[in-house]
């Protein structure tokens, strides 16, 4: 019998493999070496290293980046774009503001699809619906025996006024894919983003289009290696907005997975929060490629309905995450006679010049073994052995520009890169008018914990977080989702004029629909639930806020508008500082995410030290320029109520936590440290 409920998160390094054992109730993790030529063959290396055969899984989800890094590489297919002729190039035209006002290089993003690659197309529907002119049959068979002959490997058609009715779209797909066949990729935008806002919709679409056919191949691929290997359920997909699905449903929606990898952390973070009874969290995932920051405010990851990269949007639920180029394999250079730390990796091959795989620039990585801090022996689970003479050669030459010694130019470029991550927090919060210091910083990745408290001690967090298995902590997130399905439908009213009895039934429509589809994805009736948010906005304002309902039927009770204008303001307080009660608003989209429940593994009780003392070596670590002695401490000695003063390393498989001198390390009941500042206890 299937026994192992088995999530995965592939990274631009490591996959990271998390198992949940059904009959012995306990977790275990592991990584892999990530193979960028296959993907598949680093995730089959995975399972094999935690469970004896793929047949044994009895719930199996994974994040992928196959369609993030396609999108970041600018390798994705060729796209034909069809739009409504005479406002065809709304997708080049984009929108008129200009993001770094004083930048006098700026320029708007760079299009996916060059202008020659878009084709107006006959026919118009009205903003409400009716059909001003039928759609221009022929000119769409043109256009996909044009695509044929150019070699487009997909077709995004995005009409206006899709959203209010779709039937043009609809037509153009079949002749689309009665010319070139039915495994053709045709996105069209009102199943993208059923949204008002031309320009944003035809994007959402382009990105599908540009994506979606490699992450349909590779999915397809990953699950007949599976298959073959002897797995029996489905496989499940990570979604940008913290659900999954299956991915027979992730192919038919790729753009709803091109955030799975990072969000995964996010997920993890709000079940913390939920069992430790810490509301706000700041959650860093800091990897070999990147730096991850999410929030937790509330109890709730950050979502919204919007999201942009490299400055193209795209309309659909999504974890906020903000990421810069900074993990462990981040590449130190010099710029202008300053050092610079990323946005270039080393990869996985040849990666940081301590990997002996022919690397030979100085990394991040490389700094920390300079200082001591990583244990070449014992990295990455043992599987990797540190060359540390190859380490101190990269960064004594490094050293050189700036007539410093290896040690010196270690933490200097530890101090670079963790100046660079701090900035990416205050980004994501101070920006937006949260404070960092009423938040707990919860470190997780690889790197994440080597460099938490230098990050919380510059933002004056007072407490850090560093939870069990942090090195695959996003792939024990993918264990405690959901199945989540998100629907939207356009709805356009003044305050004044809303119906609140039409509301409803819309939302009963959306309810109906959502709940039952859910079934598609193998959950049962009594373990599927719905929630209903509305966007509102201030009358002739542009932008939103996704205002949450209690269920279909509050819009018919007397006093919705009086509640729902009060929940608004508060939330506008908030969110910009000031909030206007009393003044017209306007209801722009409904939303509904129907969920699945399929059950999570509950987080294990840690055992409880019957002794303070615990076994440890002490040996030299670098802070502040001079070796210091250190307490040393593999992870598995360490047992809830223990509790001991840095300078100490804590040493485990999947990752390394660094505790710099004045700050106190405690493990709590499921096995998380506390790390503190002395200072601010």
């Amino acid at each position: 019998m299937a026994r192992y409920r088995v999530s995965m998160d592939i990274g631009g390094t490591f996959t990271d493999v998390v198992t949940y054992d059904d009959e012995a109730g306990v977790f275990a993790a592991s990584k892999a070496s990530t193979t960028p030529d296959d993907l598949s063959e680093g995730v089959m290396a995975g399972l094999g290293s935690v469970v004896g055969s793929p047949g044994d899984i009895g719930f199996l989800v994974h994040g992928t980046t196959q369609g993030l890094n396609a999108f970041l590489e600018r390798r994705g297919v060729p796209v034909l774009l069809l739009g409504t002729a005479g406002a065809e190039d709304s997708y080049h035209i984009a929108r008129g503001p200009r993001t770094r006002l004083y930048d006098l290089h700026y320029r708007k993003p760079e299009p996916l699809v060059p202008r020659r690659d878009v084709l107006g197309i006959g026919g118009r529907i009205a903003p409400d619906g009716t059909e001003l002119t039928p759609l221009d049959e022929q000119a769409v068979r043109d256009a996909a025996r044009k695509a044929r002959e150019r070699g487009h490997g997909a077709i995004a058609i995005a009409f206006l006024f899709s959203y209010a009715n779709p039937a043009h779209e609809l037509r153009a797909r079949e002749i689309v894919l009665d010319e070139l066949g039915e495994d053709f990729t045709v996105s069209l935008s009102h199943e993208a983003a059923k949204e008002w806002r031309e320009y944003e919709r035809t994007s959402s679409a382009v990105v599908e289009s540009y994506t979606g056919p490699i992450v349909r191949r590779y999915l397809s691929h990953l699950e007949v290696r599976l298959r073959d290997g002897g797995l029996r359920v489905p496989l499940h997909v990570m979604q940008s907005s913290g659900g999954i699905l299956t991915a027979d449903s992730a192919r038919a929606r790729p753009l709803q997975t091109l955030l799975s990898g990072p969000v995964g952390g996010a997920i993890a973070c709000a079940e913390l929060s939920r069992i430790s009874d810490r509301p706000n969290l700041i959650g860093i995932d800091m990897g070999g490629t990147s730096f991850d920051v999410s929030l937790i405010v509330g109890g709730e990851p950050d979502v919204s309905a919007e999201a942009q990269l490299e400055g193209l949007p795209m309309l659909m639920s999504v974890v906020n995450i903000h990421t810069v180029g900074a993990g462990g394999g981040s590449v130190a250079w010099v710029e202008a006679g300053g050092l610079r730390v990323g946005p270039r990796s080393a990869g996985a091959r040849p990666g940081p010049a301590c990997y002996g795989r022919g690397g030979t620039e100085p990394t991040v990585t490389d700094a920390n073994l300079v200082l001591g801090r990583i244990d070449p022996e014992g990295f990455a689970g043992g599987q990797l052995t540190l060359d540390t003479g190859s380490a101190r050669k990269a960064v004594r030459e490094l050293g050189e520009t700036f007539d410093l010694d290896d040690v010196a130019m270690a933490e200097g470029i530890c101090d670079v890169a963790n100046s660079k991550m701090a900035q990416a927090i205050r980004t994501i919060t101070v920006s937006r008018g949260i404070e960092p210091r009423d938040s707990s910083l919860v470190a997780f990745g690889g790197a994440g914990p080597m460099h938490a408290v230098f990050l919380a001690r510059e933002l004056g967090i007072a407490e850090t977080v560093v939870p069990r298995f942090p090195g695959a902590f996003s792939a024990w997130g993918m264990l405690q989702t959901r199945i989540r399905k998100d629907f939207t439908e356009p709805y356009f009213f003044l305050d004044e004029d809303l119906d609140g009895a039409d509301l409803t039934a819309v939302l009963t429509r959306l309810e109906e629909h959502g709940l039952s589809t859910l079934g598609d994805e193998g959950v049962a009736q009594e373990h599927r639930s719905i929630a209903h948010s509305v966007d509102i906005r201030y009358a002739a304002q542009e932008y939103t806020l996704t205002v949450p309902l209690a269920d279909a039927a509050e819009p018919s009770t007397p006093d919705f508008l009086k509640t729902i204008a009060e929940r608004f303001a508060e939330m506008h307080q908030s969110r910009y500082g000031h909030a206007n009660l009393g003044a017209p608003i306007e209801f722009v989209t409904v939303r509904s995410a129907a969920f699945g429940d399929l059950g999570r593994p509950e987080p294990q009780k840690w055992p409880h030290a019957e002794s303070p003392e615990f076994p440890h070596q002490v040996q030299q670590v670098v802070f502040g320029g001079a070796p210091r002695d250190s307490i040393v401490v593999r992870r598995d000695d360490l047992l809830a109520g223990h509790a001991f003063e840095g300078p100490a390393v804590i040493v485990e498989d999947t990752a390394t936590t660094v505790v710099p001198p004045e700050y106190s390390v405690s493990v709590d009941e499921i096995g998380s440290l506390i790390i503190r500042s002395k200072e601010q206890a």
